[in-house]
């Protein structure tokens, strides 16, 4: 048994998906197979060039892989970090750690096997800091001067993968430090070209307006943690952190995040922060009119964009009350409920469907929210006097 599971067992971390991985002498791919048979578990190949393969039971995959060289020390070589290159023999209980890798453990420092590993694989670079957050670790300072010089490799690097260790680093409060130390390596430049030191200091922001929301509205603490959607593994207090890497024009933000692979649902999430953000400066202000614009163009992103207006300045003061609209679903601005249907107009009007339909039940419901109707004759009256307007 190698890599992480070893590693995360000599630290005691408990994990709720367990991630098993094997090093055989031969046969790897054939003994994943007969496992897979025996237990009725699932079975693929993953690289079938380097004879690996992955068997997958309810409770976690078990990976199994041919030795890579003349023996297991000369595997254990090719590994990134030293944590991560120990073996552990279960049936003698012994282990094998040729590079010190015990040693740092107990140090609580990540330190390169050698920089050609890592420049085999230069996803390794930005692993060293999800790693770190991980398990509370500092990186060895000659380690980190390679990366330093390496950073450049990581533009090569696939963008999904890129993308899974973002998610890592932006989805806990020390990862948010972390990201700071990996923009500060050169790590971020390729793939976030406009970020800047206060850029990075307001990801930290970000968990800290999080948690003074959620103290104040328990709902709204609840929602940030939640997933984006069914597609996504970030939550919105991940994505309202990501918008702050990102160029603050909505178009060029949008680029970004398409060439590391997110998905549309989150593309839009965090667009529609960056376009709304300015006005929330100057919320306290806003009409009823205004205000009702706003949550038809937000919608479920509010979260997103409130956590991260607090992470910039902006006073609790200033948004709260949107914050109140936002949570109550009788709210008349933020969940307007309509006087009465396109149906209704073109009956009561001899209209034909167009687009002024549309036009008319938006000036309906900001009317009805303003106080000036209140029953489905006033919404039909108040229209025959806009036609001749649109």
């Amino acid at each position: 048994m190698v890599g992480g599971t070893v590693r995360d067992a000599l630290l005691q971390r408990k994990q709720q998906h367990l991630d098993l991985d094997f090093v055989l002498p031969t046969e790897a791919v054939e003994t994943a197979r007969k496992i897979a048979r025996h237990y009725q578990a699932g079975f693929v190949v993953l690289d079938a060039e380097r004879r690996i393969a992955r068997v997958v039971f309810p409770e976690g995959t078990a990976d199994f892989a041919q030795i890579e060289g003349e023996n297991l020390e000369a595997d254990l070589r090719r590994r990134d970090y030293t944590v991560n290159a120990i073996a552990y023999n279960p049936h003698t209980a012994q282990f094998l750690d040729p590079l010190g890798g015990l040693e740092d453990l107990q140090r609580g420092v990540l330190k390169m096997v050698s920089p050609a590993n890592l420049e085999d694989d230069p996803l390794r670079l930005l692993r060293a800091y999800r790693q770190a957050s991980q398990s509370n670790f500092t990186i060895d300072p000659t380690t980190r001067s390679t990366i330093r010089t390496l950073a450049p490799l990581l533009g090569k690097v696939a963008a999904e993968r890129v993308q899974t260790e973002l998610g890592y680093l932006l989805g806990s409060s020390p990862g948010s430090q972390w990201l700071a130390a990996a923009w500060e390596d050169g790590l971020l430049s390729f793939w976030f070209e406009s970020a800047t030191a206060e850029d990075l200091r307001q990801v930290g922001k970000v968990d800290q307006a999080a948690q003074i929301l959620g103290e104040t509205w328990l709902e709204l603490g609840k929602e940030l943690k939640t997933p984006v959607g069914s597609q996504s593994t970030l939550a919105w207090q991940s994505l309202a952190k990501l918008a702050t890497l990102v160029s603050s024009v909505p178009e060029e933000a949008e680029s970004q995040l398409e060439q590391l692979k997110y998905s549309r649902a989150e593309i839009g999430a965090v667009t529609t922060t960056v376009r709304h953000l300015p006005q929330l400066w100057e919320a306290a202000s806003m009409t009823l009119r205004e205000q009702y614009f706003f949550f038809v163009d937000v919608g479920e992103v509010f979260p997103c964009l409130v956590v991260l207006a607090l992470a910039v300045g902006v006073e609790m003061e200033t948004v709260a009350p949107l914050i109140e609209r936002y949570l109550n679903p009788n709210d008349p601005v933020a969940y307007p409920t309509p006087l009465v249907t396109g149906k209704d107009l073109m009956r009561s009007l001899s209209l034909s469907p167009s687009p002024r339909i549309g036009k008319l039940l938006t000036e309906i419901q900001i009317a009805h929210i303003e106080g000036k109707i209140s029953t489905p004759e006033d919404a039909l009256k108040f229209a025959a006097k806009l036609i001749d307007y649109f």
